[in-house]
C-alpha cells in the first residue's frame, strides 16, 4: 500500500482528473465492448475523441473476468483502447470486478437491449453465483479468478497509459451484501502480491456491507466513492477527507437527483476531487433512462420487447445519465458548454 505522503505526491502531479465511465454506444456491456466478434474500433475512436473534445482527461473502463479465456485477443483489444486513449492524452482507470446488475455472464453474442430499460444487458463479474461459490471454498473458481487478476495486473503493471486499477466495483450490491467480502479480500491479496506500479482502489460509498466498506477503506491507495444524490455530496466529502488520502468520485451525475454537472463539478473542483460521471454516449446500455426502469425488465422481456440491431435507441424526455447522442449532438448544449468552460479555467 502506498503511504499517505507518496500517494498525495502522486496525485499532486496530475491535473484535475475529470472524465466519465466509458462504454461505446455500440456495446451493451463489457463483454460486447472487448470480444473479438463485436469489438468496434471505429465507434471507440469516434467516441473517445468526443470525450477528449469536451476536455476529459480520463475514463473509467470496465473489464470482465470471462474475457481472460481468450487473453491474447483481449490484451490486443485492451491495448487498442489504451492507445486510443493515449492519442487523446486520456489515462483510464480499469475496473476488474463488479457486483452490479445482471447475473450469469456468458461469452459470445450478447443480449439485445430491452426497450427503455437502464443497463438491461450489463453483466456482473464474476456474477453472484460465482461469488457465493468462492465463499463456499470453490478452489477451481478461485484459481481462475486469481489468474485473471494477477496476469492482468502483471501484464500491464508498468503501463504508463493506465492511471490506476479499481479492483472491485460496488461489492455487495444487488442483494449479495457481505457475502462478497471473501472474494473482495482475496482480490486485494492477489493484487498486493503483484503490486503494479499504478495505485489500487475500490469504492467506499456505493459499496454495500460493513465488511466490504472496511476492507476497501483500509487497503485503497486512493479513496474512491460514488454519489448520485445532491444532498449527500458535501457530507461524503467532509467524511472522507478525514482519511487523508486523495479523493476521486468514480460515479456521479443523475440529473433527476440533482447531481448535475453544473451543481457537482464546482464542488469537486474546489475540493480537488477527481470526477467521473456515468456515461458518455446514449447507446445500447440505455443509461439515459432512469434506475426505476429496471423494475420493468421482467414484464418487457416476457413481452419480447427487445430493440433489434437495425432500430434506433429510444430517448426519454429527461436523460438520467450520458451526454451525447450517437450522432454526436449533445443532450444539452448548455451543459456541454459548461463542462468545457470549467475544464478550461
Amino acid at each position: 500500500m502506498w503511504n499517505k505522503k507518496d500517494i498525495n505526491e502522486w496525485y499532486s502531479i496530475h491535473e484535475w482528473l475529470v472524465g466519465c465511465n466509458y462504454l461505446p454506444s455500440s456495446a451493451i456491456n463489457q463483454l460486447e465492448m472487448f470480444q473479438n466478434q463485436s469489438f468496434d474500433l471505429k465507434t471507440n475512436k469516434r467516441e473517445i475523441g468526443w470525450a477528449s473534445g469536451i476536455g476529459f482527461n480520463s475514463l473509467r473502463i470496465y473489464l470482465h473476468d470471462l474475457l481472460w479465456q481468450d487473453k491474447e485477443n483481449f490484451k490486443k483489444r485492451l491495448n487498442e483502447i489504451l492507445s486510443l486513449c493515449s492519442d487523446h492524452n486520456i489515462k483510464p482507470i480499469l475496473v476488474l470486478f463488479d457486483d452490479c446488475h445482471r447475473p450469469f455472464p456468458k461469452l459470445g453474442k450478447q443480449p439485445l437491449p430491452v426497450r427503455g430499460v437502464h443497463n438491461s444487458g450489463w453483466k456482473q463479474s464474476p456474477g453472484h453465483e460465482i461469488v457465493r461459490e468462492i465463499a463456499k471454498g470453490n478452489k477451481e473458481e478461485e484459481a481462475r479468478l486469481k489468474l485473471f487478476t494477477q496476469e492482468t495486473l502483471d501484464d500491464f503493471r508498468e503501463d504508463e497509459r493506465i492511471l490506476m486499477w479499481d479492483l472491485y466495483n460496488e461489492p455487495g450490491q444487488f442483494g449479495i451484501g457481505d457475502e462478497s467480502n471473501i472474494l473482495l479480500s482475496k482480490v486485494w491479496d492477489w493484487a498486493f502480491e503483484v503490486r503494479p506500479s499504478q495505485p489500487l482502489t475500490a469504492c467506499l460509498d456505493g459499496t454495500i456491507g460493513d465488511k466490504n466498506i472496511q476492507t476497501n477503506k483500509e487497503k485503497s491507495d486512493v479513496i474512491t466513492f460514488h454519489v448520485y444524490e445532491y444532498q449527500k455530496v458535501i457530507p461524503i466529502i467532509e467524511e472522507l477527507k478525514e482519511i487523508g488520502r486523495p479523493l476521486i468520485c468514480t460515479e456521479y451525475m443523475a440529473r433527476e437527483f440533482g447531481t448535475t454537472f453544473e451543481f457537482t463539478l464546482p464542488i469537486f473542483k474546489e475540493n480537488n476531487i477527481g470526477a467521473y460521471n456515468w456515461g458518455l454516449v446514449a447507446g445500447k446500455s440505455q443509461t439515459h433512462f432512469g434506475w426505476e426502469t429496471i423494475l420493468k425488465i421482467k414484464e418487457l422481456k416476457d413481452k419480447g420487447d427487445f430493440i433489434e440491431e437495425s432500430e434506433s435507441i429510444p430517448e426519454p424526455d429527461v436523460w438520467f445519465h450520458d451526454i451525447f447522442r450517437q450522432d454526436g449532438s449533445p443532450y444539452d448544449q448548455n451543459e456541454v458548454d459548461f463542462i468545457k468552460q470549467i475544464l478550461s479555467t
